[in-house]
C-alpha cells in the first residue's frame, strides 16, 4: 500500500509538471493554431532569470522571473507570431522552430553552452513523511502549486469575461472579431498565462535538478507537445490529462522496469504513447471545433 501511495505522489508530481507545460502548449494552439515550440526557451529563460536572481529574496526571484517570462511571451506574441497570424500552418511552424532556435543561442552566446550549477529552494529538499510516504517538500509543494494553477485557470476561463471571450477565440477566432472581440487582447493575454505557466516550470524544474543550459526547456516542451497530441488537440482538459498521463506512465515504468532497462524508459513510455494514439488517434478528449471539422 505505501508503494502505491509513493508511486501516486510521484506521478503527481512529474505529471503536473508535464500538465502545466501541455497546458501553455495547449493554450496558444487553441486560439491560433500555433504550436509554441519557443515555450521551451521560455523555461530556459526563466531558469536563467533564477540564476542572474540568486541571493534576492524568494519572493523577489519568483516575482522576478514571472515577469521576465511574461514580457518574454508577450514579445514574442508580438514581434514573431502576429505578423503571421492566418499563415499556414507549415509556415507557422517553421516560425516556431526559429523562435525558439533563435532564444536558444542568444542564451548560448551570453553565458556559453556549459551546464551551470544553481542552488535553489534548497530548504524544499528535506523530506517529508506522511502515512508510510517520504516525499521532498518541493515534490509536495510542486504538486500544491499545480492544483491552484489549473483551479485558477478553470475559473478564469468559466467565470470571468476575458477567459469566455479566450473559450470564444478558441472555438472560432473569426467569428469571436466579428462579435466584437478584442482578439488581439486576447491572443496577448493568452500568451502572458502561457508566460505564467513556463515561469512556474522554471522555478519548479530548476529547483529539483539543480542545473541550467540553452537546451533544457527541448525535453519538457517535446513532452509537453506529446500531451497535448495525446490529450487532444485544442482541448486544454486533454492536454492537463495527457501531462498526467504522461506523468503516471514515466512513475510506472521507472517502478516495474528491470534496473538494465530503465536506461531506455523514454523508448518504453513513448512506445506506450504510440499505442494509445493508434486506438485514439484524435486524442483522448476532442474539442467541438475539431469534431465540426472533421
Amino acid at each position: 500500500m505505501n508503494e502505491v501511495l509513493q508511486a501516486a505522489v510521484d506521478a503527481a508530481s512529474v505529471g503536473g509538471i508535464y500538465a502545466l507545460m501541455a497546458l501553455g502548449i495547449g493554450l496558444i494552439f487553441g486560439i491560433v493554431r500555433l504550436v509554441n515550440f519557443a515555450h521551451g526557451e521560455f523555461v530556459m529563460v526563466g531558469g536563467y532569470a533564477v540564476l542572474l536572481l540568486a541571493g534576492a529574496p524568494t519572493v523577489a526571484v519568483v516575482a522576478a522571473t514571472l515577469i521576465v517570462v511574461i514580457v518574454l511571451a508577450l514579445g514574442v506574441e508580438r514581434v514573431a507570431f502576429r505578423p503571421l497570424r492566418g499563415a499556414a500552418m507549415p509556415t507557422l511552424l517553421v516560425g516556431s522552430f526559429a523562435v525558439s532556435y533563435f532564444i536558444q543561442h542568444v542564451v548560448m552566446m551570453s553565458y556559453g553552452g556549459n551546464t551551470v550549477g544553481v542552488d535553489f529552494l534548497p530548504r524544499l529538499s528535506k523530506s517529508i513523511e506522511f502515512g508510510g510516504v517520504s516525499a521532498p517538500a518541493l515534490q509536495l509543494v510542486a504538486i500544491a502549486i499545480t492544483v491552484l494553477l489549473l483551479a485558477g485557470l478553470a475559473f478564469c476561463l468559466k467565470a470571468t469575461r476575458f477567459g469566455i471571450e479566450m473559450r470564444a477565440a478558441a472555438e472560432d477566432l473569426r467569428m469571436a472579431r466579428l462579435m466584437g472581440v478584442p482578439t488581439n487582447l486576447i491572443i496577448a493575454l493568452a500568451f502572458a498565462i502561457s508566460g505564467v505557466l513556463a515561469g512556474v516550470v522554471a522555478i519548479v524544474y530548476v529547483a529539483q535538478i539543480g542545473v541550467l543550459t540553452p537546451r533544457m526547456g527541448v525535453q519538457p516542451a517535446l513532452i509537453g507537445f506529446v500531451a497535448t497530441v495525446v490529450g487532444g488537440m485544442g482541448s486544454l482538459l486533454g492536454a492537463v490529462v495527457g501531462g498526467f498521463l504522461i506523468g503516471t506512465i514515466t512513475v510506472l515504468l521507472q517502478v516495474v522496469l528491470p534496473l538494465e532497462l530503465r536506461d531506455f524508459r523514454d523508448a518504453f513510455l513513448f512506445g506506450s504513447l504510440f499505442l494509445i494514439l493508434l486506438v485514439r488517434p484524435q486524442g483522448l478528449i476532442v474539442v467541438r471545433s475539431a469534431r465540426e471539422r472533421v
